[in-house]
């Protein structure tokens, strides 16, 4: 996990010289890093990018702005990762403790994005390719109810034990879905 980042979801300076802070920070790390168990999945599929949507197998994904990341892409990425039910664990034994949860959030936040850095890495060092920034629905005008077609392309409840919501978000709330263009 990336401290500095930590510090930013925190809204604090890089540089904050708070050792009470700062040690909190790092009993969260250790903590999340002993607890967790991330899972994640991906596939590459063969797609059609128009000026508004995205095309994969059967389902048309509507946006302007992720059509515009995946330009040129004629194949796609699309990954789930979770840290897990012990992220939420994690979050509930800590909800009366306020600078606490809220470190233990921004530390989680963290986690999360560094295992869709490890999932893209390995799409690149597996496929020997080179994938673009991740784009994920709830994001610009991508809607977070496209999640309902990503679940279907990847059995992702069945893989990954994440499951959607009625209003499509994810439980176990740390979990991430998202889009990386490959590269031609």
């Amino acid at each position: 996990m990336n401290k500095q980042e930590i510090l930013r979801y925190l809204r604090t300076k890089s540089t904050v010289q708070d050792e009470k802070l700062l040690t909190l920070i790092d009993d969260a790390m250790a903590e999340v890093n002993y607890t967790v168990k991330p899972k994640s999945i991906y596939r590459i599929f063969d797609c059609r990018v128009t000026e508004t949507s995205l095309f994969i197998q059967n389902f048309e994904f509507k946006s302007k702005r992720l059509a515009a990341n995946l330009k040129d892409c004629r194949q796609v990425a699309v990954l789930a990762a979770t840290v897990g039910t012990e992220g939420d664990r994690l979050l509930r034994t800590y909800s009366s403790e306020g600078a606490r949860l809220v470190i233990m959030q921004a530390v989680l936040a963290s986690k999360i994005e560094e295992v869709c850095d490890s999932v893209q890495e390995n799409i690149e060092a597996e496929n020997s390719v080179k994938t673009r920034q991740r784009f994920s629905p709830g994001y610009f005008d991508l809607d977070i109810s496209e999640q309902t077609k990503i679940f279907s392309l990847l059995e992702i409840t069945k893989r990954c034990g994440i499951t959607l919501t009625d209003t499509c978000q994810m439980i176990p709330t740390k979990s991430v879905t998202a889009f990386a263009g490959i590269e031609l």
